[in-house]
């Protein structure tokens, strides 16, 4: 299913990489968060090339609601009190001063991505978690304040009141990369198959470069790093809208199935129903929407339906520096969350600095390396669902069989004594593929609402005839093609 975005701007194609070169900085991933990285180290003087599996902007970037807001949900309190005061500014001067680098080269370079500023609202039913927030980011030097419900801009919400952001702003994301990619060295259609020292490693060639920088979303390597212990993935939907209305302004309720809005020109983006990746068998996300959709707005029409994958680290804070401490050359940045925008940016910031050799004030709470002693309970509850998983898929026993499957549905099936994945079109033809992923052995789970095979434990997805989709797996399914 297509974003709203694809349906506008189409960016020219790239070559595969063939043979060997040498760089100074390789980054790995051509979507919002490598393309600014190469963007600013080449502006910074350094040689940089870019390596993307698919295609430029391919992956999260083009499934994302373009929002460039500091405005991340009920997070800066929990910094303040978990982190203290320091940490809290630098979390929010970072993302204060991407939105201004965002809206700085937009006008420098003459962009045109539909760049608009705008309002972000957090809005929620409990008024001291609201006003706790308006403190803290407050106190981190952020233009915010308590609306209450009676003066919000729209009034349908169901809510007390809203957290305003102020001069945050909202923007075409694939205008915007398509712009800033044409003066950048990027290989299509180049996956990156491993990384030894200051090697990578790719189908029909190999780069060795100085500095690498992992933006690829959920890192494929697994050791050194273990950032497969300190992540998960979760998917959420979004509905574009015609003949909805101007909400004037971004928002995003906090509590759970409540729901986000903003418009880009004549649509109405709608989004909401998240969940962890892999945790959907029972389906109904989209219309769960829908029905929300035209009971607010009677006479829209739906023009597009897609949805998008986030990383989330432990401690909700994303992972930007040094990928490991035994290997100093390597880069990293992930764990957005729902925040790519302003997230890419500041890693785009932080990155270029570190390898340039200057100093960030902003770095610190941000480090990869950070403690996770605060975070233990989480780590084993990462750690517990993967166990679960690989449990799961070499003890558990299937109930149905194929036969009883029905056509358009998909489950764990057995066929021949063997546990498969199965897919039933509607013309009754099969589909069957191992349900064991290939990144680390956990059992997938069939995803009702898209046709997709998903990771419960990392966030890996294939498509039903086994295609890889997302990392962090490397390969696509076994087809177990016996099946007729």
């Amino acid at each position: 299913m297509n974003s709203i975005w694809e349906d506008i701007e189409s960016i020219k194609g790239r070559k595969m990489l063939e043979g060997e070169i040498e760089v100074e900085v390789v980054v790995i991933g051509a979507g919002m968060a490598g393309c600014l990285i190469a963007h600013q180290l080449q502006k910074a003087g350094k040689e940089v090339i870019v390596l993307e599996a698919k295609r430029i902007a391919s992956g999260q970037t083009q499934n994302t609601t373009a929002k460039i807001t500091s405005q991340h949900g009920l997070f800066y309190q929990t910094i303040l009190k978990e982190l203290g005061e320091e940490k809290n500014w630098q979390y929010a001067a970072a993302n204060e001063r991407a939105i201004k680098q965002f809206h700085q080269l937009i006008e420098e370079e003459k962009i045109d991505c539909d760049y608009e500023k705008t309002n972000a609202y957090l809005y929620a039913k409990e008024k001291q978690c609201l006003e706790e927030e308006v403190r803290a980011a407050q106190l981190a030097g952020i233009q915010a304040s308590y609306v209450p419900a009676k003066e919000l801009p729209i009034q349908f919400l169901s809510c007390i009141g809203a957290v305003r952001f102020e001069n945050q702003a909202q923007f075409h994301p694939l205008k915007f990369i398509s712009h800033i990619s044409k003066k950048l060295r990027i290989y299509e259609n180049t996956p990156v198959r491993k990384v030894e020292n200051n090697i990578v490693f790719t189908p029909k060639g190999k780069v060795k470069a100085e500095k690498i920088v992992f933006a690829c979303h959920f890192p494929f390597v697994n050791f050194p790093g273990l950032y497969f212990t300190k992540m998960h993935q979760e998917r959420s939907y979004v509905l574009a809208l015609e003949n909805a209305m101007n909400v004037d302004g971004m928002y995003i309720g906090v509590e759970k199935h409540s729901f986000s809005f903003r418009n880009w020109g004549k649509y109405l983006l709608f989004g909401g129903e998240g969940h962890r990746t892999g945790e959907n068998i029972m389906g109904g996300h989209y219309k769960v929407l829908e029905q929300k959709a035209r009971e607010l707005f009677p006479n829209c029409t739906i023009v597009r339906k897609w949805s998008a994958q986030d990383c989330v680290t432990i401690d909700q804070t994303p992972y930007i520096g040094n990928f490991a401490s035994n290997q100093p050359n390597w880069y990293i940045a992930t764990g957005f969350k729902k925040w790519g925008m302003t997230s890419s940016m500041v890693s785009a910031m932080l990155l270029t600095d570190m390898i340039c050799g200057r100093k960030n004030s902003m770095a610190d709470v941000f480090n990869p390396k950070r403690s996770i002693v605060g975070s233990l309970p989480e780590v084993l509850e990462e750690g517990k669902t993967a166990v679960q998983s690989i449990t799961k898929r070499i003890f558990q026993v299937p109930k149905e069989s194929i036969k009883e499957l029905l056509p358009g549905h998909g489950g764990v099936a057995v066929f021949g004594g063997e546990k498969v994945g199965v897919y039933k079109d509607e013309k009754e033809k099969i589909y069957a593929v191992n349900i064991k992923c290939p990144h680390l052995g956990c059992q997938l789970e069939w995803n009702p609402d898209e046709k997709t095979w998903d990771c419960p434990c990392h966030g890996s997805r294939f498509d039903y005839r086994g295609n890889l989709l997302s990392n962090p797996a490397q390969n696509s399914l076994e087809c177990c093609c016996s099946i007729k």
